[in-house]
């Protein structure tokens, strides 16, 4: 049966993952100083204003404007162009103490985790080649490789699958922010020849329809053409749309915001049950209540490409992974100044961030052969 999944990518310089990477910038400051630190930020940008707003209970105070600026400069704006306002405050006394008292969720919400064997990042193939074209653009600008990129641009990718396997690329959409000089059709056959080959590899025939700045000429972009918001590239962060989302924003949230570390926490535990061959593909599924350490359901659903029973694996997950906020925190270390890095092209991409190690397919597999050799017994 044939089928078409589609998904999509931002550059760093896109207005909406700009105020991302403020948002776990001021994070990562306050976590560097204070391992404690409960952060709830987020930043709203437009032509030359930017305002960072939310909850902070930390003992070091953040130097907001030179964090932004150094962003600013870092993504490729001009840092000087930018008025900055802080209207950080802190935190709710009632969401503190009920988090201080049971080491509990910062929040209430669905936080889903999705894997599945396609790819070795174990994600659609979608989503892998949509952030494959945006880290092209911004390395291609960085490295000067194509001087007349700006910082702007996102790209959209959709595969073709027969009996669930992507098999080729049916359609490519790439818009890209440049300077005024160069002509469209410069523009066109770079990014085709320099981006979009080497992205796509084997992916990429004759027959894919290719469009690259569909509506023409993309000099105005940024903060001069549209405004950025932290957490509105959820989709983008995590599994482009193929999967359930719970509607939590990731960017500018501690550990304690089950948001973030609930969603790290249920694509660790997919990825691990993948990785062992437990499963070809795995959505899990944790809701939590605010001010509760545990959480209030689990639901881990293998797509009927399970290895065992569910009941078999539901308990193996229950005594391999700890899913309490604390022990979210304490497994991924969530305490550590570490989320600007993973901030762009999916928050899943990375090899080295620590949701993504599969570390516990042996003892997941252990569990289930022992859970499944005792039922068998009765």
């Amino acid at each position: 049966m044939q089928q078409f999944y589609t998904a999509e990518s931002v550059a760093r310089g896109h207005p909406d993952k700009l105020c991302d990477q403020i948002a776990d910038a001021i994070l990562d400051d306050c976590l560097a100083c204070d391992p404690t630190a409960h952060v709830a930020c987020e930043a709203l940008a437009t032509k030359g204003h930017i305002i960072v707003a939310g909850e902070l209970t930390s003992s070091h105070v953040p130097e907001v404007g030179s964090i932004v600026r150094s962003v600013l400069k870092d993504v490729g704006y001009d840092h000087r162009k930018f008025l900055i306002t802080n209207l950080l405050h802190r935190q709710s006394l009632d969401i503190a103490e009920g988090i201080a008292r049971e080491q509990g969720a910062g929040d209430q919400g669905v936080m889903v985790g999705y894997a599945c064997n396609e790819t070795w990042q174990y994600l659609p193939l979608p989503v892998v080649l949509a952030h494959r074209i945006t880290m092209g653009l911004t390395e291609a600008r960085r490295n000067h490789l194509l001087e007349w990129l700006r910082s702007d641009g996102k790209a959209q990718v959709s595969v073709e699958y027969e009996d669930d396997k992507p098999v080729r690329v049916r359609t490519v959409v790439v818009s890209t922010q440049h300077e005024p000089e160069v002509s469209q059709k410069e523009l066109r056959e770079a990014v085709y020849q320099l981006i979009l080959v080497p992205a796509l590899g084997e992916y990429l025939d004759q027959n894919t329809e290719i469009l690259i700045n569909p509506s023409g000429s993309f000099v105005l972009g940024g903060f001069e053409a549209d405004t950025g918001l932290t957490g509105r590239k959820l989709m983008v962060d995590t599994y482009g749309g193929l999967v359930p989302h719970g509607g939590g924003a990731l960017s500018g949230k501690d550990g304690t915001k089950v948001d973030r570390s609930g969603t790290y926490m249920a694509r660790y535990i997919a990825k691990n049950i993948v990785a062992a061959g437990l499963a070809e593909r795995c959505t899990v599924s944790l809701a939590y209540a605010i001010g509760k350490a545990e959480p209030v359901a689990v639901d881990i659903d293998t797509h009927g490409t399970g290895e065992y029973a569910a009941t078999v694996l539901e308990q193996a997950v229950h005594m391999a992974f700890d899913w309490t906020p604390d022990g979210m925190i304490r497994t991924l270390g969530l305490d550590r100044p570490i989320f600007a890095q993973y901030c762009n092209y999916g928050h899943f991409m990375y090899a080295d961030a620590p949701w993504e190690r599969t570390n516990k397919t042996e003892l997941l597999a252990e569990i289930c052969r022992f859970k499944e050799a005792g039922a068998s017994r009765r």
